[in-house]
């Protein structure tokens, strides 16, 4: 199978730094997006200057919001919100193109998993998921970064994985298609956890301690899942926790952040140009882990935060009264 022309689905930052590496060397690539305004600005002046200020594109990527366009790529890399996936993909002309998927969460309503709405939607295309830690304008930036693309089809995924790859981008390759989307969608609810302690000015200790206790949460919801322990130890778990939970260049890191220095959760929601997955996420991943058995206190926190069910200084005591137990569990 050979793979060249990609089309990229969704104009915002993560979606245009994909664009940018597909490009590369003159690549021809299709941005796809929504928002009119993106689609002038990248082609008449080769910046998205709504989600990604600053960052020179190349000429290579041409945006549309025609979607008829896109039937003439060899594969989607499809980074839409996570909750809109599957209408996305309903428009798409399935059969046997390669989807890769590259947003992170898991799908509100029913509580399946990114790839499972795929193939859902999609039964006869191949799925593949890409996950890392990646922040949209270091990639954009030609800045190093290493990810993970995980693909049932060993051979497929290494076509997609060379057709991508670059000195500056390094590329990974798994089976481990949950693995790869549990670790992308639990991290970003440990990391509003981890901002609101940012926010609530309660100390590096207090942020290490969450990060370390979130990963054991990740990694039991993650078997439980089907996936593997070292994947979740990898790139796209413990690797895109810890840079997820510690800057406020994430979108999840700044929500939590916001709620802990007093904000209202509700309020902070408004702005639909700016998605935190985590809070999308945060409902879904604690119906199905109390569906499951999995215990996930961190994630139970930060969904009664969100709703508004609970104040920060109750969750916070509530969650250090739990009774002592061994740290394997």
């Amino acid at each position: 199978m050979t793979i060249e022309k990609l089309a990229i689905i969704g104009g915002g930052a993560w979606g245009t730094a994909l664009a940018q590496v597909a490009a590369t060397g003159g690549r021809e690539t299709l941005l796809w997006a929504i928002e009119d305004d993106v689609v002038t600005a990248i082609n008449r002046i080769h910046q998205n200057p709504v989600y990604l200020k600053g960052i020179a594109l190349s000429p290579a990527i041409r945006a549309t919001s025609n979607f008829s366009e896109l039937s003439g790529c060899d594969a989607w890399l499809v980074v839409t919100p996570a909750q809109h996936m599957r209408a996305v993909l309903s428009r798409a002309p399935c059969p046997n193109m390669p989807l890769i998927l590259c947003s992170k969460g898991i799908e509100e309503g029913s509580g399946l998993m990114l790839h499972e709405v795929a193939h859902s939607v999609c039964p006869s295309s191949p799925v593949a998921v890409l996950s890392g830690p990646t922040f949209a304008h270091e990639v954009a930036a030609g800045l190093p970064t290493a990810v993970t693309l995980a693909c049932e089809d060993e051979a497929l995924g290494a076509v997609l994985r060379d057709r991508i790859a670059l000195p500056t981008f390094r590329t990974y390759l798994s089976s481990d298609v949950a693995g790869a989307e549990v670790g992308g969608a639990v991290k970003n609810v440990l990391a509003i956890a981890c901002g609101v302690v940012e926010g609530r000015g309660l100390g590096q200790n207090a942020r290490a301690a969450l990060i370390a206790r979130g990963f054991a949460e990740m990694t039991r919801f993650g078997m439980a899942m089907g996936a593997k322990r070292e994947t979740l130890a990898g790139l796209s778990g413990l690797g895109d926790l810890v840079l997820t939970c510690s800057s406020e260049s994430s979108r999840n890191f700044s929500l939590g952040k916001a709620i802990g220095e007093g904000r209202n959760p509700a309020e902070l929601m408004t702005d639909r140009r700016t998605v935190a997955e985590g809070a999308y996420t945060a409902p879904v991943l604690h119906r199905v882990a109390n569906e499951r058995g999995i215990d996930m206190p961190i994630v139970a926190a930060v969904d009664d935060l969100l709703k508004g069910s609970a104040g920060i200084d109750g969750v916070l005591e509530q969650m250090m009264a739990r009774p002592p137990r061994p740290e394997a569990h």
